[in-house]
Order: structure tokens, then sequence, then C-alpha cells
């Protein structure tokens, strides 16, 4: 179990701060955090257009993989070395060029990187092993003003511990490195816990890449615990455990984020569709709250609780397939989620620590609905004081954490409610729980013993990738007076679309993602949530 904080703030100013303030002189980034983007071409033409496109992306600096280019002679990289229109590292890395032999190899990279520290290059980086090599550390003792960047990779061996991160780093720092690299292949995000550690502790400038779409937080949440610098991935191209530039120049804006910073996301499996960090985070910046918000792709939500259990982990977004299990996993839970058995939001409370759950979802989806309705019925002349939902027939697809809430929240306001699943068991279980009827998920599509019901899909079906499925087909919709989908990504789901087309009222998911999101900031930051500067947010940007 580690804790993490920053109880030697000192150190971290001194080794962080400081190191980055001596390099003013090199860097353009100055005071700020360092963006950097890898480039990796084969000519040198493709380099120079992927630099003039990292500059226009917002990179402070470039690393120029060497390895990854075709040349006959030394001298066709010098003008690249030379007049970069960015500050560079200049990398040669013998595991990924193999393109002839060990030896050849082996002596193509210290005649890069020599010609680089010939050249005064702002950085340059090599692996340990060369590093380590005898001629490589008597040119490395004697550069003028070039930043030595020592890189180990590891793979494999276990799950990394901070004793082996620490032995690593020692073993590098021996080379006289300025900086230190440490690229990780995770297997889980927990694998990530030391790293941060190590950040946090190190008194050399450390820079910690961990590789797969499981390490993303590596880099988002590096600058917190010291890393040195970030990646991100140029041209909006996603690469598992990177972040794009534009996203840490627009979204994260990472220059911003300290040692105090609360960090706070959405705990989920997949997590990639997340919308929370184009939200969460300008609205803690449009409130001054000192707060990141990023995804954190989960496999084991009990160890991921145990393992983040720090005050700096102050609250967090449950999605799928986490909000039953992480019931079990609060301190406390608020009566209504108690109720519905799923969470969709935890907060470690600060007096304490305790984890308290919540659940957001419930009443943002039903208030929804509600309202459409009684815009549909204004518009009819048909005003009620009562909810518009109450004695209708309410079909629910899903009875996972959302289709909970939706089952709950339309049993409160009085509807019959008749649920669908693909594990029938699970349908009849939270239908029993509503005083409801579970059918066969085979039934859905030939469902429709009366008009003017309301169908609400909590499921999975129509979510991106598989944007042209629908759970109920174009035929059967001309049965219900309303349709909520859930999914918001895409925004117009088939679903909805189709029925909008038989004469439906729609209600996409989106709105309840910015109902049960206001909810939820509420509860992130103790105080109120700016509603029309989120909901103009979302608006513009899904």
């Amino acid at each position: 179990m580690l804790q993490f904080t920053h109880g030697n703030s000192e150190i971290w100013v001194n080794g962080f701060e400081g190191i980055k303030l001596r390099m003013q002189y090199y860097l353009a980034a100055k005071n700020s955090l360092l963006v950097c983007t890898q480039l990796e071409c084969e000519t040198t033409e493709e380099m120079q257009a992927s630099i003039e496109q990292a500059k226009v992306e917002g990179a402070d600096l470039v690393e120029l993989c060497i390895d990854s280019m075709e040349f006959s002679h030394i001298s066709e990289v010098d003008k690249l070395i030379q007049h970069p229109t960015l500050p560079a590292i200049v990398s040669y890395r013998l595991k990924s060029s193999r393109k002839s032999s060990d030896e050849a190899c082996k002596n193509t990279c210290l005649q890069v990187l020599r010609r680089a520290l010939d050249l005064d290059v702002e950085f340059v980086e090599m692996d340990y092993e060369v590093a380590s090599d005898p001629l490589m550390s008597e040119i490395i003792y004697s550069r003028s003003n070039t930043k030595i960047i020592v890189s180990s990779y590891l793979n494999g061996g276990g799950k990394p511990t901070t004793e082996k991160l620490g032995d690593v780093i020692a073993c590098m720092q021996a080379t006289g490195a300025d900086v230190m690299k440490l690229e990780i292949a995770v297997d889980s995000i927990t694998d990530l816990a030391p790293v941060f550690e190590m950040l946090t502790h190190c008194q050399v400038p450390l820079i910690a890449l961990a590789v797969g779409s499981r390490g993303l937080i590596s880099q988002l949440l590096g600058p917190k615990f010291g890393g040195f610098l970030v990646y991100g991935s140029l041209g909006g191209k996603s690469v598992p455990g990177l972040p794009t530039l534009v996203s840490l120049k627009q979204v994260y804006q990472l220059e911003h984020i300290n040692p105090d910073t609360k960090i706070f996301g959405l705990v989920s499996n997949p997590v990639g569709h997340s919308k929370g960090p184009i939200l969460h985070n300008p609205a803690f910046r449009h409130t001054r709250f000192n707060g990141i918000y990023v995804p954190m792709l989960v496999d084991d939500v009990k160890e991921f609780f145990r393992t983040y259990s720090g005050t700096d982990f102050a609250g967090f977004s449950v999605g799928i397939p986490h909000k039953e299990p992480a019931v079990a996993c609060c301190d406390e839970v608020h009566p209504l989620a108690k109720s519905i058995g799923a969470v969709n939001t935890i907060i470690r409370r600060p007096i304490d620590g305790k984890l308290v759950g919540y659940n957001t979802d419930c009443e943002s989806a039903i208030s929804a609905i509600e309202d459409a309705l009684r815009e549909r019925q204004g518009i009819n002349g048909v005003a009620s004081h009562t909810s518009p939902i109450a004695g209708k027939i309410f079909v629910l697809v899903g009875a996972g954490g959302a289709g909970r809430a939706l089952a709950f929240g339309a049993k409160s306001r009085g509807a019959r409610v008749i649920i669908f699943n693909r594990n029938y068991e699970r349908a009849k279980a939270l239908a029993d729980a509503v005083s409801g009827e579970a059918l066969h998920f085979e039934y859905l599509h030939e469902f429709f013993p009366e008009k003017g019901m309301i169908l609400a899909n909590a499921s999975a079906i129509g979510m991106e990738p598989n944007s042209d499925q629908s759970p109920v087909p174009k035929e059967a919709l001309k049965a219900y007076e309303l349709v909520f989908d859930a999914v918001y990504t895409p925004r117009n789901t088939r679903l909805l679309r189709e029925a909008a087309e038989v004469g439906a009222t729609v209600v996409s998911g989106v709105e309840m993602f910015i109902r049960q999101a206001l909810g939820q900031f509420r509860l992130f930051t103790g105080g109120l949530a700016p509603e029309d500067f989120m909901r103009k947010l979302v608006l513009e940007q899904f």
C-alpha cells in the first residue's frame, strides 16, 4: 500500500524545478513544463516536416530517433541536428535498430551520438549499455553544453518495485547522467505506484514513461510527482500510453500541475471513450480549483483502491464494469447508491481519508427523461404536476450499473419497469429488486404491448467503435413515445436517429452526462459547479 505525499518538498523543488531553471539557456520552454514528442521517420525530409508539425502542435522539444532513419553517411543527419527548429533530444536506440549486426549497429550509434555532442545539441539520449561503454564514458565527461539523458528499458521480471527501480536508477546515475529515463512495460495501472514514488524522491531529474494503455497516467500525473518532462503523440495519432500533444496543451495543460494538485479520474475498462477530461479539467481551471481529471484504465478495482490510498487521489468517476463491484470498496455508501447497488462517484473524505460512494446517474437520467416528456406534453397541451413517467411502461435495456440507476429511478416515479438483458439472470435479479419484470433479450424486438412506452438503453450497444448497432429494430420503435440512450459516444446514436425518424422524442446520453457530471463536480470540489460553462463546453465539443 503506497501513500503519495510530498513531505520533502525541498528535494522536489531543488531536484526538479532547479534543474529546469538551469536549462533556461537551452530551452525556450523556460520555467514551464517540458512537453516532448518522439519522431520516428525514415528520411531527413520526413523528420524535418514532423518537427515543424510538432512545433505547430505546441511541443517544447522533439526527440529525433535517428535509429529509425535510413542513411548511408553521418553527414546526412548533420543538417537535421545542426538546424532544428525546436530544441532537440538526439537518440539512437540499440534495441530498436537491428538492420545490421549488433557490432555495426553499436558503431553507428556511437558515431551518431558523438556527432550530436560535437554539435552541442541540447540533449543526447543513450541506452545505459552505451553510456557504460568506456569510449562513450570518456566523451560524456568531456562534453561542453549538451545534457545527457541515460535511459533504461524494463520489460519482464515481475512487477516493478521501488527497490528494483532504485537499483536501476543508481546504475544510471553512476554514468554521469544529467537526466535519467525509465521506460517500463506495465501490466496494470497499479504497477505505476512505485514509479510515482521514485519520481517523488529522486534527486536527479527523472523521466518515467510507461508503455501501453495502462501506463497513460505516467505522463498525465508525472509532473505532479516531479517528472522532468512528458511525452505526447503527434498529429492526434493514438499511441497506447501516450496522450496527444493537442490534449496536453488544450485539455490537461500540465504546466498548471504542482505537488498540491488533487487527482480525480474515471475508473473504467474501457476508458478511451471518456469525455470527462475535456469537461472537468477546464471546469477546474475555470473555478481555480487545483485538480486534474484523467482516464484510468483499471482491471481490478479492489486492487486499484488498495494501491492508491493516499489523499492525493481525491475522487473518482466509476464506469463500466466497476459500478457495482466498487460499492464494496467504499467505507460508506450514500443511501440512494446503496439501494441501487451501484456507485458512479467515489470521494476520499479529506478529514479521515474514508472512501464515500454516491450515485449521480439515477437523478440525472430520470430528470432528463422527465424534462423531455414535459416539454413534449406541454407542446401538446397536456400539463401535469406528477411525474410524466408515472404509470407508463418503462422498457430498460441493460442491467449493469447504469441500468440499475435507471431502474430504481423509474420505479421511484411510479413507472412499470420491464428489463431486458443478454444475461437473463441479471435482468431477473434487478427486476425483483424494483418489483418489475424481466424478459429474455431475444423478445425485445417484438415487445410492444401498447403505444406510448419509454425505452432506455443502458447497455453498451451502439457505443463507438460499434456505432452501427442498435438494441431495437427501427420498426419496433414506433411503440415508444420517448427513447433515451445512455451511450454518448457517438452523441447521436443509431438508436436515437431511427427513433426520431419514427416520431419519438429522443434524449441523448450527453444530457445525462452533463447532469451527472455537474453532480460529480460538486462532490469533487465541495462547492458549486459552473453549470453554464460546463454545459456550453460539452455541447461545443461532443
